[in-house]
């Protein structure tokens, strides 16, 4: 397995049309042989193919330039010279790909399995095509078009339904853990999460998609720490659930001080649903279930959840609140679809329609 890879450059080119092919057709005893030269192949595309059990772009870093191939020239006889074969380069689910020069985005990858993103340039014609009554015997024949060469940019964004947000051991990889398959490591110092972890939480008929982004410190949207890094994988996700340690001298103030680093990076991302998960519940020698009172009554409009998965309490409470967050999201999206007439259907109701009670003997 590759290190996690979230972004790299690729030189990518499609291939150049063949040329076409000048020839004459010279037998015995046929008469009138005329040109008789063939078309150029076309050249192969860059294409982008997006695969489920791909996690990480690193194996692009081993190979940065990828060419398509060239269409092969006309030949005589009139056949066509053969097209180039494609390249394909595998993206995990959640690629973007960029202008490396501007940083405009081109495409994004999100539920696209197959993308074409430059095609192959044309094949030219053989001299065949330019016989006329004036000009029986042209010795010209068309060049191929030249393929696209382009610098990408190539970014990963972790699609997930709900991300953690918190200070360094504040709990996120030890939730992450109890709630999915994952396998987070788990140590008492911080920054031992160094890179995006994702696990799926099954709860009945429900699949969630868990992200533990590594630990944000104050000034990570300025470039302190990693978690600048990686903020940008929280950014499609769902709703937020800030980590808060219960037993940190910093408990009142971290969820304020979390928010404004999100909202220094984008604004946005507090638009999003959250709910504060109030760690280490079961360190009551530091005050720790007076501490998540005062987090309630200093946030009534946030819901405020408990925890000490050693003890599973509020495990339950933190499940049916993620599965809140995703479900009112998509009810949302089905509202927005219905109350859109384009994206939709209406129906009305026939007041004046004919009931026969035995339909049978209608003929």
């Amino acid at each position: 397995m590759f290190g996690f890879s979230d972004e790299t450059y690729l030189d990518v080119a499609s291939g150049n049309g063949g040329n076409g092919c000048v020839s004459f057709r010279r037998e015995k005893y046929v008469e009138r042989g005329g040109p008789d030269g063939g078309d150029g192949g076309r050249g192969g595309d860059v294409v982008f193919v997006v695969k489920n059990n791909i996690r990480t772009l690193g194996h692009l870093k081993l190979t940065r330039s990828f060419r398509a191939e060239n269409g092969h020239n006309g030949s005589s006889s009139r056949c066509y010279g053969a097209n180039g074969n494609d390249i394909e380069i595998d993206v995990p689910p959640g690629t973007i790909i960029k202008n490396a020069e501007t940083g405009e985005l081109i495409k994004d990858l999100t539920g696209v399995d197959r993308w074409v993103f430059l095609t192959g340039g044309k094949g030219g014609q053989g001299n065949w095509h330019f016989r006329t009554a004036s000009r029986q015997t042209p010795r010209f024949a068309q060049t191929g078009e030249k393929g696209t060469e382009i610098r990408i940019g190539v970014e990963l964004l972790v699609i997930a339904d709900i991300g953690f947000v918190g200070y360094p051991n504040a709990g996120k990889s030890t939730l992450l853990n109890v709630l999915s398959n994952a396998r987070s490591k788990v140590a008492s110092y911080p920054f031992t999460t160094k890179i995006p972890q994702l696990g799926m939480m099954r709860y009945g008929d429900h699949d969630i998609v868990l992200a533990d982004i590594p630990g944000i410190i104050e000034g990570a949207s300025e470039g302190s720490g990693m978690g600048f890094k990686f903020l940008r994988h929280i950014s499609r996700t769902t709703g937020l659930a800030f980590l808060i340690d219960l037993s940190d001298d910093r408990y009142l103030t971290a969820y304020e001080k979390l928010s404004d680093e999100l909202e220094a990076y984008s604004p946005e991302l507090l638009d999003k649903p959250k709910v504060i998960i109030g760690t280490h519940l079961d360190e009551e020698e530091k005050d720790a279930p007076k501490h998540l009172e005062e987090l309630k009554a200093k946030y009534p409009d946030i819901k405020v959840i408990g925890l000490c998965v050693y003890l599973e309490q509020g495990v339950d409470e933190v499940k049916q609140s993620f599965i809140k967050m995703v479900g009112d999201n998509e009810n949302e999206t089905l509202e927005t679809l219905r109350n859109n007439a384009a994206g939709g259907f209406s129906a009305h109701v026939d007041n004046d329609a004919y009931y026969p009670e035995n339909p049978e003997e209608v003929k």
